[in-house]
């Protein structure tokens, strides 16, 4: 049978597999981390994220997500922009602390500022964006969230090459390459 133009074709999606199951196989997939840092009306927000992917390059978009449980959703929502801080090998003290509660994300304060508008930057970071927020759409348990990067932070060219941090497993680790055979 040949669907006519235009027509919308109908499928059956098949059954899912045991969350358990799915969290056991993405635990398998390493990813890199990054910490994701907002502006509320209740002051900073910020938390540790491993969902952070490029979407497009022209124009610069990223994504990332967020669990519907997240003490930072709230606050997320309400967002038009943020931070987001590229981390690497240096910086899994930054990555624990962003996992722990919200009070202790900040309590340091030497070690964040805010750029000029607003959004609280890590200091000693490298790599990071401005990102201008696009699109927030709940999708299952997560909300898929689309920026705009507006503004980036960058090593200069002789800075010394860092290996990334990356999340795998349960554990942070960072990345060595891998020789060429």
């Amino acid at each position: 049978m040949t669907a006519r133009p235009g027509a919308v074709e109908s499928r059956t999606v098949p059954a899912a597999i045991d969350p358990a199951a799915f969290r056991s196989l993405m635990r398998r997939h390493a990813a890199g981390v990054s910490v994701i840092t907002l502006e509320s009306d209740s002051g900073p927000v910020g938390f540790t994220a491993t969902s952070l992917a490029s979407l497009s390059a022209e124009p610069p978009l990223v994504c990332f997500n967020i669990a519907h449980t997240s003490s930072s959703l709230t606050a997320l929502r309400a967002a038009q922009s943020l931070v987001i801080h590229v981390l690497d090998e240096r910086d899994r003290a930054i990555a624990e602390r962003f996992s722990r509660t919200a009070a202790e994300r900040f309590a340091d304060a030497s070690s964040w500022t805010t750029l000029g508008t607003g959004e609280p930057l890590l200091v000693g970071v490298q790599c990071w964006m401005r990102v201008a927020l696009v699109g927030k759409q709940d999708i299952g348990d997560h909300v898929l969230v689309v920026g705009q990067v507006t503004k980036a932070g960058l090593p200069d060219g002789d800075a010394d090459p860092v290996r990334p941090l990356i999340y795998h497993d349960g554990r942070y680790h960072h990345g060595v390459p891998v020789r060429e055979v």
